[in-house]
């Protein structure tokens, strides 16, 4: 057996600031969006100097690109934890609660921002895109058994579907319901779910 090398007390530091970082990102981000995010406040909200963010990071860019992996190995993680058992119909629906629940308690949705840079910087990241395919192909999974199941319309392409679903994480609808203060969290989180699965007709359409 290959000893497990311990880290020391610096790279133990490194690494709770690097996350800290990140969680950072997350909400400036979720705030103001990348345009208006800067390094200054990166490192402000930290509370580190910005010469010591540039240790971890070596542009905005790759901060954005960092926060949107972290995004997609938690996304992949929640999936990975649901019970196999469970329909899939259940389990898309479960995923696609969690998403809106996150992105309206302040968190990032799972697709990033129209930024034609960022967007570029993403599709430029390995790591980023590996993540993407990782899980694309497991809700992928679930889309065509919840279509074997006759839960999900027979004649949507799965990527037409895969992408309604993450469209609807991302659905600046949520952020306008919840300015209105009209209905609560809950409530709004039950209006992307039935329009995500259910329609706008509420009757069987066909293609």
């Amino acid at each position: 057996m290959i000893p497990v090398q311990k880290l020391t007390f610096k790279q133990q530091q490194l690494l709770v600031r690097e996350a800290a970082i990140i969680n950072a990102v997350h909400g400036l981000l979720a705030r103001k969006g990348y345009d208006l995010m800067t390094m200054d406040e990166v490192a402000a909200e930290v509370g580190i100097a910005k010469a010591s963010l540039y240790k971890h990071f070596a542009s905005k860019e790759s901060l954005a690109a960092a926060a949107m992996i972290h995004l997609i190995e938690n996304t992949l993680a929640h999936v990975r934890a649901l019970p196999p058992d469970m329909p899939a119909i259940d389990q898309l629906r479960g995923i696609l609660r969690w998403a809106l629940e996150i992105r309206l308690q302040g968190g990032l949705p799972m697709l990033p921002s129209d930024n034609k840079f960022l967007r570029e910087s993403l599709l430029e990241n390995p790591q980023y895109i590996s993540r993407v395919m990782d899980l694309n192909e497991l809700l992928a999974g679930l889309i065509e058994a919840a279509r074997a199941a006759g839960e999900l319309h027979q004649h949507l392409p799965v990527e037409v579907i895969l992408l309604t679903i993450y469209a609807r994480s991302c659905d600046p609808s949520v952020d306008y319901l919840k300015m209105m203060d009209v209905h609560d969290d809950e409530q709004i989180v039950e209006f992307m779910l039935a329009t995500c699965f259910g329609g706008l007709s509420g009757m069987p359409q066909s293609v």
